[in-house]
């Protein structure tokens, strides 16, 4: 596990709830892969989750990875978060069932495969690989609604 995959990542929605899509950029060494996909109605939460969790399940072996995100849900959620809800049997701070439930349990046993650490960017910023995995999401978007 000395090698590093990058893994960058970004969700979109068009309204919230709405048509949206997630969208994935893999690295390794030289070799870059390009994911992405969407759903007819979903929320803009919903795909940073499913981005983060195609992007780790399209490993094919446990991986250092350094996982990038605009996403403050994603992030906090899978650094701070987790631990407490896991330790209440997936209800909040406030006593409320954890949101989007399904997602976080399939986001934690994919992140269990791997040793990855989290970052954060500031999202429309510049920063290349965040762009593209923007355009990404939005091309999954675009797939959904001409399908759906």
């Amino acid at each position: 596990m000395n090698e590093t995959v990058h893994i960058y990542t970004d969700g979109a929605c068009r309204g919230n709830p709405g048509p949206g899509g997630w969208g994935v950029i893999l690295r390794y060494r030289d070799t870059e892969r390009e994911l992405f996909g969407g759903e007819a109605r979903t929320t803009n939460n919903r795909m940073e989750l499913m981005a983060a969790i195609q992007g780790l399940e399209a490993l094919k072996r446990p991986c250092r990875v350094i996982l990038t995100s605009d996403s403050q849900y994603l992030l906090k959620g899978i650094t701070e978060w987790l631990p407490g809800w896991i330790r209440r049997n997936w209800i909040t701070a406030n006593r409320q069932p954890v949101k989007n439930i399904d997602l976080w349990q399939r986001l934690a046993a994919a992140r269990d495969v791997h040793e990855v650490e989290w970052c954060w960017i500031k999202g429309h910023s510049g920063h290349a690989e965040n762009e593209r995995a923007d355009q990404l999401a939005n091309r999954g978007i675009d797939t959904c609604t001409k399908t759906g």
